[in-house]
């Protein structure tokens, strides 16, 4: 096992054996050693608003009904009839009960036994006990539902440890579904997920973004999950910083115009990690301020006026200070499938997951989170949009898809050798498959040879 340094850099660098990408008695072999004991995000509070909602959350051969099943109360069960196996919902909706289309059982949102056709046929074997609706363990983070199928599982506040201390001055239980797509994607859920827990790649992939996010980056594991943020400049220098949402420009620019310019970028071209309230007052900067202000007298300015504007609106901004920022950074991997990327304002999230036990398959989630003046949320659904383009993703996600696939492909080469991740810019990839590896029993990361 590869041990830390104090900045999280990897001391000697690692290759990663491609079984858990490629192997299908490996992805078979997750559903009993992976999948049954983590916590998992399965949905948004949000979309559990009244008593009667419910949300089904599918992973490979389980599928479990999280629902409120009480004003104060959300429970999750294991979606299956008692009767003869038949799964009472898919999806999402509302109901008063859970009925089997089948032969007519059902039960109450609490999980009891409702009705039973013809229950004296079996003499009195069938009770309330062996009846119920067989739970699932439940836990609340950051506005997000998680469960856990392992029913002596630890709790949610330790296994998230560090993350969920440094991710909470974000409030990000306060932030509400902007847009929400999925697809299914041919490439095993790990090489989608570490599309997105890096920036290493954002030079290469992003070109267009290269005149303003041109940055080494630091990468450290706390725990099972990791995170990074801006360590320095890569090439020629710059001002702004990481604390800012990563409102960085060059040193050579106009920086009223590059962070107007940064800001209409991102909105164009992804529609998240940023806000209408933050382009609009970007797009005034040059009004406003003389030229010739320094970058982080116009990064304070924009800060100011979007956090006045925004308040006049009814949106509030968290308490968090530049240090805190910092020492978050801006992407997140919560082991073992989600990716959160948070603002002080905003986030933008995945969640990769596999299709069935197909290595080269998975469902992947791509969610933007906002903070909304109370009652002026969108209503959202799940968009299910297969066409991984530009035109359907935006520009900065199609790119990333571009990846994923030939990634895949690219392992099954007689020629390649194994992943061999940045030792400091992808601490992430390497404490994923170090700590994937202790539930697995195979596939830890090795020294290069």
């Amino acid at each position: 096992m590869n041990e830390m340094s104090s900045t999280g850099s990897v001391e000697k660098p690692v290759v990663i054996p491609i079984e858990a990408y490629v192997s299908e008695e490996y992805a078979k072999a997750e559903g009993e050693r992976l999948w049954p004991k983590v916590w998992q995000i399965a949905c948004r509070e949000e979309e559990l608003a009244k008593v009667g909602d419910y949300v089904t959350y599918d992973i490979l051969d389980e599928s479990i009904i999280i629902t409120r099943s009480a004003p104060d109360r959300i429970a999750a069960y294991y979606n299956v009839c008692q009767h003869r196996g038949r799964r009472l919902t898919e999806g999402c909706g509302h109901a008063n009960q859970f009925y089997c289309r089948f032969h007519g059982w059902s039960w109450n949102l609490d999980g009891s036994s409702r009705e039973v056709v013809d229950q004296e046929d079996w003499d009195g074997a069938l009770n309330d006990e062996n009846l119920r609706l067989p739970e699932v363990k439940v836990g609340f983070w950051g506005g997000w539902v998680w469960i856990n199928m392992d029913p002596d599982c630890e709790p949610l506040e330790d296994y998230l440890g560090p993350a969920a201390t440094l991710l909470a001055p974000f409030e990000l239980d306060k932030m509400r579904y902007k847009w929400r797509q999925w697809l299914y994607f041919p490439c095993n859920w790990k090489t989608a997920l570490e599309a997105f827990n890096e920036s290493y790649h954002v030079t290469a992939s992003h070109p267009q973004l290269s005149r303003w996010v041109c940055y080494k980056h630091w990468s450290r594991a706390e725990g099972r999950h990791a995170h990074h943020g801006v360590a320095a400049p890569r090439g020629e220098g710059a001002t702004g910083g990481s604390g800012l949402n990563s409102i960085n420009v060059r040193g050579s620019d106009d920086p009223r115009v590059a962070v107007a310019e940064q800001l209409e970028e991102l909105k164009r071209t992804l529609d998240t990690t940023t806000t209408d309230t933050l382009v609009n007052a970007a797009q005034r900067l040059v009004d406003e301020l003389p030229e010739g202000t320094p970058a982080h007298e116009v990064a304070a300015h924009l800060m100011e006026t979007a956090i006045r504007e925004d308040a006049e609106r009814g949106v509030q901004w968290p308490e968090m200070t530049h240090e805190q920022m910092e020492e978050a950074g801006f992407d997140w991997h919560l082991f073992p499938n989600s990716v959160i990327l948070p603002g002080l304002t905003f986030a933008l999230c995945y969640r990769a997951r596999p299709n069935g036990h197909d290595p080269n398959s998975c469902i992947f989630d791509v969610y933007a989170l906002e903070r909304f003046p109370e009652g002026e949320e969108p209503k959202t659904e799940w968009i299910f949009e297969p066409d991984p383009t530009e035109e359907k993703w935006r520009l900065i996600l199609s790119q990333d898809f571009g990846n994923m696939p030939e990634v895949q492909k690219g392992m099954k080469s007689r020629g390649f050798r194994g992943a061999r991740p940045n030792p400091k810019e992808e601490v992430a990839v390497i404490n994923f498959h170090r700590i994937l590896a202790e539930y697995m029993g195979s596939g830890a990361p090795k020294p290069i040879v």
